[in-house]
């Protein structure tokens, strides 16, 4: 019979490096959040790609909305330029009409025979085509321009150094920059062969000074 020492208990063998409950729980907490970092990174990546998304997208809807209100703006300059060419155009059509009826008053004018009913009547009417902007050019004496005169007789002047306007038969009206009649002028020219021969008389009157105006020889 064997005899058992009191208070000693037989354990089974444990290899040294195995581990403590301790160092197993201390083990998967560190594996959580060993796992856990990469799931943080791919939602902040995602969430970046997202903010890039909407940043493009209220980048194209700004651009697209200045667009529009350039576009508008073009639009607005369009219809009131059209609305004053418009304007103009009618101005001009119903003034064009009554161009041969200044006409006659014009004429009437200058025989004296503006007087009476008849002149308050004429002078009535030339104030309110005035403020229409009817506008009235045309004078003896001005060069001639082809762009607004249109000449209806033609003669030779010694006295015109250039294509002169020297008779007003019919006066030129404009609104504006828009000349809706030329004025018919009867124009001189300056008389062939004058010039050269003008010319050529300064310069004998040239060489005439100088040589009197020269030292004399003693």
């Amino acid at each position: 019979m064997t005899e058992e020492t009191p208070g000693f208990e037989e354990k089974p063998d444990v290899p040294s490096d195995a581990a403590t409950p301790e160092d197993a729980a201390q083990e998967a907490e560190s594996a959580d959040k060993a796992g856990s970092a990469p799931a943080g990174d791919v939602q902040d990546v995602a969430l970046q790609a997202q903010l890039d998304q909407v940043r493009t997208a209220l980048n194209e809807r700004t651009a697209d909305l200045q667009r529009l209100q350039a576009e508008y703006q073009n639009y607005r300059r369009r219809v009131e330029r059209d609305r004053v060419a418009v304007k103009e155009i009618a101005v001009a059509n119903l003034l064009s009409e009554l161009l041969p009826v200044l006409d006659d008053v014009g004429r009437a004018r200058e025989h004296g025979e503006l007087v009476g009913g008849f002149k308050s009547v004429a002078e009535s009417l030339e104030t309110v085509v005035a403020k229409l902007g009817l506008q009235q050019f045309g004078k003896e004496g001005e060069p001639f321009d082809p762009t607004i005169h249109e000449a209806l007789m033609h003669s030779y002047a010694p006295d015109v150094t250039e294509t002169t306007c020297v008779a007003i038969l019919q006066p030129g009206y404009r609104i504006g920059e828009r000349t809706i009649r030329p004025a018919r002028v009867a124009v001189a020219e300056p008389q062939p062969g004058a010039q050269s021969a003008k010319s050529a008389s300064d310069e004998d009157t040239k060489a005439s000074d100088e040589e009197s105006g020269g030292p004399e020889e003693g």
